[in-house]
């Protein structure tokens, strides 16, 4: 995702230190990772849920975008559960 600045919100932080991600790792995830869904409704900037990998690991991200100045938020980010995503980790498993 094309990010001017990425600032992290407290949950983000949270989640990050949570699940061991660091900064480092989720500034590139979010640099480099497959947008594989988009929500151009939300509130206050359109986000993009996001796929990239730590280490062999995938994770998932949410960044929302200032459309205007380019910045970013980073929204949350976890380790998605291979019971609810297929094997991608792209498509929800119906």
């Amino acid at each position: 995702m094309d990010c001017e600045t990425l600032h992290f919100s407290r949950h983000a932080f949270e989640r990050m230190f949570q699940r061991g991600i660091n900064p480092d790792a989720v500034a590139q995830i979010v640099a480099e990772g497959e947008v594989i869904a988009d929500y151009p409704d939300d509130q206050p900037f359109p986000s993009a849920l996001l796929l990239g990998f730590y280490g062999s690991q995938p994770v998932h991200a949410v960044v929302a975008r200032e459309l205007a100045t380019g910045r970013c938020h980073l929204v949350t980010i976890y380790l998605p559960d291979s019971a609810i995503w297929d094997e991608s980790f792209k498509r929800r498993r119906a």
